[in-house]
């Protein structure tokens, strides 16, 4: 894989390489051009691991981006053009019952790929971020799932669990418009899914503590988010 100043022709590494598209807690992404963006850590470089899995998943035919390049803290990708999953819900345009099969359809295709040799027995791989937000609508690869920094190798319930945790934390919090959507997504995401990830919830809930761009309100979220989730399996 060649660097990021090969694959971009910049001679500043630390300078902008384009149009600023997003900017979070961890990483900024920018336009390079209509076929890529670069992802820049601001306090760490990009995982090998994240790499790694990235590039077997799309190899595979998974719908992700391609990673073109990376150095240090940048990370060259394929750039998906569409709106989110959560945008499209938002705006009516999806309807929840479809969302939640395209979650459930996205677990299922990829805990289908081909893991790795390193991978221990039972292992695949898990995004543990699969959420509305993190799913692009495109037209080339129907639904693709971005934002691979926590991809790991594990239980494929265990995916399962954090995606219901995460659409759970929405659905308890009295503060957000979305909340009664959130828990009819998260029914009929649980309806679809399979698996067991009621098994995994401790372990769903501790991923979702150790991502750091939860702040305190939503951290504090999680014991009721895990409950709701077992009261929904269990009805």
């Amino acid at each position: 894989m060649t660097t990021v100043s090969e694959a971009t022709g910049l001679t500043d590494p630390h300078g902008a390489p384009g149009p600023l598209l997003a900017s979070g807690t961890w990483s900024d992404v920018f336009i390079l051009d209509g076929e890529r963006l670069l992802r820049r850590n601001r306090h760490r470089d990009v995982s090998a691991r994240e790499v790694e899995l990235l590039q077997l998943v799309s190899d595979a035919g998974f719908p992700a981006p391609t990673p073109f390049s990376v150095d240090g803290p940048d990370l060259v990708l394929e750039r998906l053009h569409g709106p989110t999953l959560l945008q499209s819900l938002a705006a009516g345009e999806t309807r929840l019952s479809v969302g939640a099969q395209m979650l459930a359809d996205l677990h299922h295709r990829l805990h289908a790929v081909t893991p790795p040799a390193d991978a221990e027995p039972g292992q695949v791989v898990l995004h543990l971020d699969l959420h509305p937000a993190n799913v692009i609508l495109t037209e080339t690869y129907g639904p693709a799932l971005i934002d691979w920094t926590g991809a790991a190798l594990g239980h494929p319930d265990l995916d399962l669990a954090v995606t219901a945790v995460v659409l759970a934390e929405v659905a308890v919090d009295d503060e957000i418009e979305y909340a009664r959507g959130a828990r009819a997504l998260l029914q009929a995401f649980l309806s679809e899914c399979g698996g067991d990830p009621v098994a995994h919830l401790d372990d769903a809930v501790r991923s979702r503590l150790s991502n750091r761009v939860l702040d305190q309100d939503e951290r504090a979220l999680l014991p009721a988010a895990a409950d709701l989730v077992r009261q929904v399996v269990h009805a």
